[in-house]
């Protein structure tokens, strides 16, 4: 089985990871889930965690062919737009994204200039697809629960599981945004914990449990013995302990601004005359 390289970057800011996978015979590599920085007090946006994937790719003389998004992004704004004007490559996600956008673009209250078809995207991926990195064949999973369009991309002896799944000891992400559903949540993570037990998973986001440090790399035989809500859980006692935790926590800090950039492809949405401009919808959420 190969063995991609995979180096990681960690954004404080939001406590997400990006990764940078690399066909380990060749120069080809892709991101998944990048990052721009938000101000979101200020209203600026800036480009340091981007510009540091940038650095790393061309420090090394490899070329960037995919800018992969595992998700529509609630707590961060993809930098993918960004890097693809300086490094190239293809941004892809799963197709249930015209979903995301459907949904959204009604709360958002967006006009019928916003396309809800997902061609904003370069490839809108569905189960089983396959795609190359250079000489590394990356293949597809649907894993929803998180939101409809959740994807997990298998590369070689790694997975990339976006917000599916946290580390063993943060357990799960939430199900209860629109078009969320935790019963779909379990049986994605049961699907992904199908894979072979030495596959490497990688996360999307961790937050350091009890004061641990910051950490994204586990496997399937590790999540399978100590994933905290899934050890021994029957999918009825997961639904149930989903909920009532989800009715717990409030919206993610970004959210607003996220999800109206996310859904097009990274782009910052303008106004009339052609401004970057960003809504804030009241009691929409």
């Amino acid at each position: 089985m190969p063995q991609p390289e995979v180096h990681s970057f960690f954004d404080p800011a939001t406590n997400t990871i990006s990764h940078i996978v690399r066909d380990p015979d060749g120069p080809a590599c892709a991101i998944i889930d990048s990052v721009m920085d938000l101000d979101y007090a200020a209203g600026r946006i800036t480009s340091a965690h981007a510009d540091a994937l940038i650095g790393f790719i061309r420090d090394h003389g490899w070329r960037l062919e995919w800018l992969i998004e595992t998700h529509v992004h609630a707590d961060h704004l993809s930098a993918a737009p960004y890097i693809q004007q300086r490094l190239g490559g293809q941004i892809g996600i799963g197709a249930q994204i015209t979903v995301v956008q459907d949904v959204f673009g009604k709360i958002f209250n967006e006009g019928t200039e916003f396309q809800r078809d997902g061609s904003q995207f370069d490839r809108l991926f569905v189960e089983g697809d396959r795609y190359q990195i250079g000489g590394l064949e990356a293949r597809v999973m649907h894993t929803p629960g998180h939101t409809p369009a959740c994807m997990t991309h298998v590369i070689g002896d790694a997975a990339f599981v976006g917000d599916t799944l946290f580390m063993p000891d943060g357990g799960s992400a939430r199900a209860d945004f629109p078009g969320g559903d935790a019963g779909q949540l379990y049986d994605s993570m049961q699907k992904i914990l199908a894979l072979p037990d030495q596959t490497r998973l990688f996360m999307c986001h961790d937050y350091g449990p009890n004061g641990r440090a910051i950490a994204w790399e586990t496997t399937v035989a590790e999540q399978r013995a100590q994933n905290i809500h899934l050890t021994g859980a029957t999918r009825e006692a997961f639904i149930a302990m989903r909920q009532a935790r989800d009715a717990t926590l409030g919206m993610p800090r970004l959210i607003i601004p996220s999800l109206q950039v996310n859904m097009r492809a990274g782009e910052i949405p303008t106004d009339a005359s052609g401004r970057p401009m960003l809504k804030v919808p009241i009691n929409g959420l």
